[in-house]
């Protein structure tokens, strides 16, 4: 059961660990002045964040799953870069990915029905549905109808263009730099390659998305700080309405930030280490909800995954590393993870994408009470969204430009201040030369 779950210390670490106490005084580089959030309101900033970031940082596209077999591919669009990836498992057994455009006249070249969706599957080759070019698996033009016409064409000059690919624990990044400045395990840094976490035991996926009319670091904000929940979950949230979180509010044990990443940890919130009758009827039947299902997963032994509560701390729950830019991934005390991607579109609209994975439920009831946690979690998470569009429609009224952030929202700053860093030292390469 899981209050009897042992949480035991971890290793030391190969990296600092903060002391206790206010967090942010503990970054000076972030001070604890108030913020501006013009980044979250300015085409132009949207514009210069594009190419600051989006092209230069390590973007995670999916997980090794998604392609079980040699052949396996599938599409993945990244609006905000106006571009649409193939990600491909080669014959080689290699992972690689590519713009999806042929390179005859421009068009999307891996598609079904209707362009602007993703798709997947398997094939042994891709094949224009315009003229018919096609191309391997390694993303080599291997078919030009009528190549005669083409006045001496070299077919080993048209291959399809490649983008940086490298994979970690089963998670496929990419990189769309012409040269990356970092390969991929040195811009994860030691606190996110610490973690050595089962991933390829959790198969059981299941997935949903928002298009919200708001900036994307603005929905990340709202999901990297836990000092809303009393008061925006509280009617929802038999436990928040406690009188102790109402009026002294929840806090998050640790905080860690290295590079442009950081981490948060809380306490544990699963029902069966809390008292049931705090919970809905149906909670307490399936033996779920916010936190997932109550029971752990096989994966639970008495030794915590390495990496996972940085803090050691005593009652831990969950960790929430935030991987810069727009990638999160949530561990649960009862064995199970989250993944949550942000994707601009506009300077105030973006795509938001969750993921939950369990292990394979064993019968019909691990199976509901999985399907109950991510139905709770989605509701909790329209509450967020609920609130985003109200808070985009008041950052852009300018009427207030400097906001105060409580070391409770020490993720929200370093966040923010990380995004302007990426952009000055950007503009200050393009002043260069």
């Amino acid at each position: 059961m899981t209050e009897n779950l042992k949480i035991p210390k971890q290793a030391a670490r190969q990296y600092p660990k903060p002391p206790e106490g206010s967090w942010t005084e503990h970054y000076p580089e972030l001070d604890t002045e108030p913020v501006s959030y013009e980044n979250s309101i300015s085409p132009e900033f949207f514009e210069l964040e594009r190419e600051a970031v989006f092209k230069r940082a390590w973007l995670n596209v999916g997980r090794v799953e998604q392609l079980k077999r040699k052949g396996s591919y599938f599409t993945k669009d990244i609006p905000g870069l106006k571009t649409s990836l193939i990600v491909v498992r080669g014959k080689d057994d290699k992972v690689r990915a590519f713009h999806n455009v042929c390179r005859h006249r421009g068009n999307k070249l891996v598609w079904t029905d209707y362009p602007a969706e993703e798709v997947s599957g398997t094939c042994r080759q891709f094949a224009c549905k315009y003229h018919g070019w096609t191309y391997d698996l390694e993303g080599t033009l291997t078919f030009i109808l009528q190549e005669g016409e083409f006045f001496g064409i070299d077919k080993s000059k048209y291959g399809l263009v490649q983008v940086h690919c490298d994979v970690w624990k089963g998670f496929i990044f990419v990189n769309f730099a012409a040269e990356p400045e970092q390969s991929l395990h040195d811009f994860l840094g030691p606190m996110i390659t610490a973690i050595d976490y089962p991933f390829e035991k959790l198969t059981q996926r299941y997935y949903y998305r928002g298009d919200i009319n708001s900036n994307w670091k603005i929905f990340h904000d709202a999901f990297q700080e836990f000092y809303h929940p009393p008061i925006l979950h509280g009617h929802q949230n038999p436990v928040m309405r406690q009188t102790d979180y109402q009026d002294l509010g929840f806090y998050t044990s640790y905080f860690q930030a290295e590079g442009p990443h950081r981490v948060g940890s809380t306490s544990g919130g699963a029902g069966g280490k809390l008292v049931p009758e705090f919970y809905n009827p149906i909670e307490q039947v399936m033996r779920s909800g916010l936190f997932g299902p109550w029971d752990p997963s096989e994966i639970v032994t008495d030794q915590l995954p390495p990496g996972l509560n940085p803090g050691n701390k005593k009652n831990w729950g969950l960790d929430s590393f935030q991987i810069f830019p727009n990638f999160a991934i949530v561990f649960w005390e009862t064995g199970w993870y989250l993944t949550y991607h942000y994707w601009p579109v506009t300077h105030n609209r973006l795509l938001f994408e969750a993921n939950a994975y369990f292990t394979p439920p064993r019968n019909v009831r691990e199976r509901l009470a999985q399907q109950l946690g991510i139905a709770t979690i989605k509701e909790y998470a329209l509450e967020d969204c609920g609130t985003l569009e109200a808070t985009q429609m008041g950052l852009e009224s300018r009427v207030v430009t400097q906001f105060p952030l409580g070391d409770q929202e020490f993720m929200c700053r370093h966040a923010n201040k990380v995004i302007n860093t990426w952009v000055a030292d950007y503009q200050q390469k393009q002043a260069k030369g």
